[in-house]
């Protein structure tokens, strides 16, 4: 249960949105560097999303912001658009759509993502953190942070860049990246039950002040193992004075272009989805289990994408590998969301040469724990004793997304629960009872159609129909159907006309046909 003490509210939300910070940081930057826009484009897209998305947002630990799926369209628009303020204007665009979406009440579509998918989606993005997180923790850093696609821009995949860092190592870095997990591990079994004093301060934050110490004060020093600047967080510097130079601004005289219209419309589609998915797996993360309005929701992200594409920011989500690092790191409400957006503010004005000196290995161990958390063993063991109805789409959503990316898992997972779906209504739809034999000697067919009787299920009723010999009887019974296709309907009435050839007589039970306007017994 929520605590009720205001000041207990923030003390966990204000230790968890540090935590999100420092791991938003790199990302928005890294999401930037993929798009091939301005490193501060990232930031100022994570700006709004926490502050401006977190204001508006009725989720209460979800945090939104640049999103890597959006990475790659980024990059083709502006190249499509001819300029980068061209795709900012497309950007409103795209919120004023989205904002369009929530108002229509579009956000239902939510709820027709399968559990297990959202199971599978939430298990495979834990261990494409661990997988991308690796060469960060070995201090190979040629893949940008933020980066979840298989197919990496060098032209390497996910697990040429693996074997690739063990192969071209730091040993400042793997020391960095081994003691910050002991420190997580050790803070979080050992002295998180001894003292309240290590709950207040939290061991991800405690990591990045030790990353910054050992590489500036240790490996310097002592062992001569420093790490370069590609291994470190890359804020761009400049001073207050400068800070209005930064933006950029829409090109509104591009409105009549019809690509800029395409590329709003595919920026809403794919923002509002990884949102929608963002949502269902934020909210079965959420301990308390309070659901988000997807509605209010669209409405939000539209509102941060018309802000972020009016001042020169990426595209903004709602985004899983944030979201689940504000809910493993203790966030009870949309406050911390809020403040990581205040906290990216404070960096780009004053702390960008202090942030500067966190080691991306150290970063890595804290997303490799909470990698960990949401890829458990234990959840392949939980999803196959539920069965292969819950368990094949949860595999197929994860082995897809760790060799090509998110949506396409979540789509092919989709595709395997429709399947199972499909099977259901194949084998549900009606009911072949026993063949009885009259006192004649005739044989009786009765079939009973289910409640929901769709086109799916043409194909079965059709064989099962055309195996009953000559001669026989047939009785179809409707009494249980809610409703029943045209097409199947047409099967119906079909099989009554051409059954006199055959000599068999067809009786129906509470059937209306397309020619016939009333129930009865024939």
């Amino acid at each position: 249960m929520i605590k009720n003490s205001l000041s207990e509210h923030l003390k966990d939300d204000f230790s968890a949105s540090i935590i999100v910070f420092f791991v938003a940081l790199p990302l928005c930057l890294g999401i930037a560097l993929a798009s091939g826009v301005p490193l501060f484009s990232g930031i100022i897209a994570g700006i709004i999303g926490g502050i401006v998305v977190g204001s508006l947002s009725g989720s209460h630990l979800g945090v939104s912001g640049p999103a890597a799926g959006l990475a790659i369209i980024v990059f083709t628009a502006i190249s499509l658009l001819g300029s980068y303020q061209a795709f900012l204007l497309a950007v409103v665009i795209a919120g004023v759509l989205q904002f369009l979406m929530g108002f229509f009440r579009l956000g239902f579509i939510a709820y027709f993502f399968p559990t297990s998918v959202i199971h599978g989606m939430l298990t495979g993005i834990g261990i494409l953190i661990i997988l991308k997180q690796i060469p960060h923790a070995l201090g190979y850093d040629k893949d940008h942070e933020g980066n979840d696609a298989y197919f990496q821009i060098d032209g390497n995949t996910t697990f040429d860049a693996i074997v690739n860092a063990f192969n071209m190592f730091n040993t400042g870095a793997i020391l960095i990246s081994l003691l910050s997990l002991f420190i997580l591990i050790l803070w979080e079994k050992v002295l998180l039950k001894k003292h309240k004093l290590f709950g207040i301060i939290q061991g991800p934050i405690v990591v990045v002040f030790f990353g910054i110490l050992m590489n500036y004060l240790y490996l310097n020093h002592f062992l001569d193992f420093s790490l370069t600047a590609e291994q470190m967080v890359q804020i761009p510097m400049f001073s207050i004075s400068d800070f209005s130079t930064v933006f950029n601004f829409p090109d509104f005289s591009s409105i009549t272009n019809a690509n800029v219209w395409k590329t709003a419309m595919i920026i809403a589609l794919v923002a509002s989805t990884e949102t929608l998915l963002s949502v269902e797996a934020a909210d079965k993360l959420d301990p308390l289990k309070r659901v988000t309005p997807t509605n209010q929701e669209l409405k939000a992200q539209g509102v941060g994408n018309i802000f972020s594409g009016l001042i020169g920011g990426l595209p903004i989500a709602q985004v899983v590998v944030r979201s689940s690092v504000n809910i493993s790191f203790g966030a009870k409400t949309k406050l911390s969301t809020i403040l990581h957006g205040f906290w990216l503010l404070l960096s780009a004005l004053t702390l960008a040469s202090l942030l500067n000196m966190i080691p991306l290995s150290a970063l890595a161990a804290i997303l490799i724990v909470v990698g960990y958390k949401l890829a458990k063993p234990t959840i392949f063991k939980d999803m196959y004793v539920l069965g292969w109805e819950q368990f094949a789409p949860f595999v197929i959503t994860i082995i897809v997304m760790i060799v090509t990316d998110l949506l396409k898992g979540v789509l092919f997972g989709l595709f395997v629960s429709l399947g199972f779906v499909l099977h259901h209504s194949y084998k549900n739809s009606y009911h072949m009872k026993d063949v009885i034999q009259n006192q004649d000697g005739v044989s009786v067919h009765h079939i009973e159609l289910g409640q929901e009787v769709s086109f799916f299920n043409k194909a079965s009723i059709i064989n099962n129909l055309e195996a009953i010999p000559n001669g026989s009887h047939v009785i179809i019974d409707c009494t249980k159907s809610k409703a029943i296709a045209y097409d199947v309907r047409e099967i119906i009435d079909n099989y009554i006309v051409a059954a006199v050839e055959k000599n068999i007589i067809v009786k129906t039970i509470n059937y209306s046909g397309i020619t016939r306007k009333s129930a009865s017994i024939h």
